[in-house]
């Protein structure tokens, strides 16, 4: 008896543990966008200024960072060149990104900027953009590798919201929400 006992509870403690794991960890299911309008075109949408406004937001859902970035969005050699330049009321983090952008022949995105590690993936869901990529994150002195699970969704044809999930080892660490709006 006591050997199920025992066996009984580890069996609760990892069934809890699974379940604590899956509630700290976000997973969107794109295809559900699919018929939503506006579609988003992320070409279009940045080709020209945008504007954005966000925070991050900790595991406890302090905001730790505010900022705003200036976008300077151009169409060369059919890439998409996001020249963004971030001011911070609240925390730093990078001043100055540049990312380049691919269309493939699929459909599907390939991103690069030079403090992205190797690849950024990329698909349109309708009005919604997934893009996914790893970086290398410093926080208070330390430099973490984690996973960016970046959404996009249209409003209108001058409005989008961004939100990224940044996890490490599958676990949500911190949100960020950023709201875009394309300048004439």
């Amino acid at each position: 008896m006591r050997i199920f006992t025992v066996w009984v509870k580890r069996l609760i403690v990892a069934s809890v543990s699974v379940l604590f794991l899956n509630a700290c960890s976000t997973s969107i299911d794109g295809q559900q966008y699919m018929q939503h309008q506006p579609k988003f075109e992320l070409e279009a949408f940045f080709d020209g200024k945008v504007i954005a406004w966000g925070i991050v937001q900790n595991r406890s859902g302090d905001v730790v960072q505010r900022f705003v970035v200036d976008i300077d969005g151009s169409i060369q050699d059919g890439k998409v060149i996001l020249d963004e330049t971030f001011e911070y009321g609240l925390g730093d983090g990078p001043i100055k990104r540049v990312w380049t952008i691919t269309k493939n022949a699929d459909g599907t995105y390939t991103g690069n900027a030079g403090d992205i590690a190797g690849d950024a993936t990329g698909i349109s869901f309708g009005n919604a953009f997934s893009f996914a990529y790893e970086m290398d994150l410093e926080v208070d002195g330390s430099t973490y590798r984690v996973n960016f699970d970046d959404w996009f969704w249209a409003f209108d044809d001058d409005h989008m919201m961004n939100r990224s999930y940044i996890k490490k080892f599958g676990i949500v660490m911190a949100e960020v929400t950023i709201f875009m709006q394309k300048q004439d």
